[in-house]
């Protein structure tokens, strides 16, 4: 009987939820300085991405993210095309960027982590530090939802990003903005 009990605690804390991104109430967003003097949004449109936790616990959860990087969109077209070309992206060779998260800290302010990671694009892998915010939880007859947030700034040289070399015409820090709504699977 305790040996049972003992089992079923075990089982019980050690359980894994699986979360898949809602990709209609989620956005992958980034910014990035013109010229000096103003900045320019953009976000990627196709992407896949889960969430494991231990039961409903972020401490220990994995972030598994791809993005198609065809997708991207600043709402200019020709510019779009420039990015996608290799110049910047060259999604003929390199379609796909990933995120993998390595470890989650929780910080001394409520609901806000660290989010630890391997960002890989155009095939160079770098680790990345974002800050994470848990939004909550909703349930309703469509199931169990959380909500996040997560913020990174990365040097778009480090992953071979490097059209305009001096930063004067196109920043070299990229300001991301990522917004998930995960379902319970």
């Amino acid at each position: 009987m305790i040996i049972g009990a003992m089992l079923a605690l075990t089982v019980g804390t050690y359980a894994q939820t699986q979360w898949k991104v809602d990709p209609y109430h989620s956005s992958l967003n980034f910014e990035i300085k013109h010229s000096g003097i103003s900045m320019v949004n953009g976000k990627f449109t196709d992407y896949t991405g889960t969430l494991t936790t231990q039961g409903e616990e972020l401490k220990d959860a994995a972030f598994d993210f791809t993005v198609q990087v065809k997708s991207i969109n600043t709402a200019v077209d020709a510019r779009d095309e420039h990015l996608r070309s290799a110049d910047f992206f060259e999604v003929e060779t390199y379609p796909e960027m990933t995120f993998k998260s390595t470890k989650i800290e929780k910080t001394a302010n409520a609901d806000q982590y660290k989010l630890y990671g391997q960002l890989t694009i155009k095939g160079v892998t770098k680790d990345v530090v974002a800050d994470l915010y848990y939004g909550g939880k909703a349930e309703s007859d469509q199931g169990v939802k959380i909500g996040l947030k997560a913020e990174a700034v990365i040097d778009r040289f480090d992953y071979n990003i490097d059209f305009d070399p001096t930063a004067a015409g196109i920043g070299k820090d990229v300001h991301i903005k990522v917004h998930l709504q995960f379902a319970k699977q």
